[in-house]
């Protein structure tokens, strides 16, 4: 191809925006029936929280009415709450978890 038979691309300018997906708060709530020993349980298996952690949280449910259990993405936060359900009313515990966009 000769030069005089060339085209030309005019420049363009490209702007890409790379934007993380929000994230979302999963919060743990007290109650009176449900036991110290299946919420630290369900932090070390559902959580993978180490026992120490787990422990630590669940006294902080008890003591503060709840706790911030894990921050993650809207799908992650919406099944772990189902989870956290699904995994307390069979056992008969009224366990709760909330979820709210993290700041």
């Amino acid at each position: 191809m000769s030069p005089s038979t060339a085209t030309l691309e005019p420049d363009v300018e490209t702007h890409e925006e790379v934007r993380l997906a929000p994230r979302w708060k999963v919060i743990l709530h007290d109650d009176d029936i449900t036991t110290f020993e299946f919420v630290i349980d369900l932090l070390a298996t559902l959580f993978r929280k180490p026992l120490a952690e787990a422990v630590a949280l669940t006294q902080e449910v008890h003591d503060s009415g709840s706790a911030l259990i894990t921050v993650t993405s809207f799908e992650h936060a919406e099944l772990y709450c189902e989870q956290i359900r699904s995994l307390a009313r069979p056992r008969g515990f009224p366990l709760a978890a909330s979820m709210e966009p993290a700041d």
